[in-house]
């Protein structure tokens, strides 16, 4: 049993950075979609600052000193999913160290693989910064499928093969679509077609952010 950290509450009472200033965009799709690929290129134009749930909690649990490096290594033995109030945290202060210490920083942010639960989403919502717009790579199950087992031949990852590969598609059906279904209905999703080649989806990408305002730097 993992204990309790009384450290983990957040003492934001509203959100720590101003959306007017501050451009979060969350990119979500399925395993497979392409996310990791798109997050590069928008990287390269648009300035973002590319922010990875799973890299972020990777780099913590082995930080010297961390506040909160050996409570991520019990849950992650233990099996369990690290609280929310962590990775949210680590996403918070990785976006105030990006804005101090950048010189030329854009203040746009592209957070990879987060939210993936609704839980999540609000929290973060409401204590760090409501997000303009949720990129959702929209790629049917038997594409995504026979992206990963492709790159299963040469990845190393234990989790590129049939059987992993099923439980992540239900995985993400049954908690991160809500989360997309969420902000769809808020009129705060740019969905895009993730099948075609990596210029094309890109290019859907590029025309689907400047509908909503959001244009590459010069």
């Amino acid at each position: 049993m993992v204990p309790a950290n009384p450290a983990l509450e957040s003492t934001n009472t509203s959100p720590r950075f101003n959306p007017e200033e501050v451009t979060v965009v969350y990119i979500l799709g399925g395993p497979g979609s392409g996310k990791g690929t798109q997050s590069a290129n928008l990287v390269r134009d648009y300035g973002f600052t590319h922010l990875s749930a799973g890299d972020l909690l990777r780099e913590e649990q082995n930080r010297q000193g961390s506040q909160y490096g050996q409570l991520i290594k019990d849950y992650i033995k233990e099996g369990l999913i690290v609280p929310m109030e962590v990775t949210v945290k680590l996403l918070e202060n990785a976006m105030s160290e990006s804005l101090d210490n950048s010189t030329e920083h854009s203040g746009r942010f592209l957070i990879d693989g987060f939210p993936r639960k609704m839980d999540q989403a609000l929290f973060f919502e409401e204590s760090v910064c409501p997000s303009t717009c949720t990129l959702f790579l929209d790629c049917p199950e038997d594409v995504m499928r026979e992206r990963l087992l492709n790159r299963g031949k040469t990845s190393g990852r234990s989790d590129d093969n049939e059987e992993s590969i099923k439980k992540r598609f239900k995985t993400f059906v049954e908690t991160s679509m809500p989360v997309v279904d969420y902000f769809a209905e808020r009129g705060r999703v740019v969905k895009v077609l993730a099948t075609g080649t990596v210029e094309e989806v890109y290019q859907g990408v590029v025309k689907g952010l400047g509908e909503i305002g959001i244009h590459p730097i010069d």
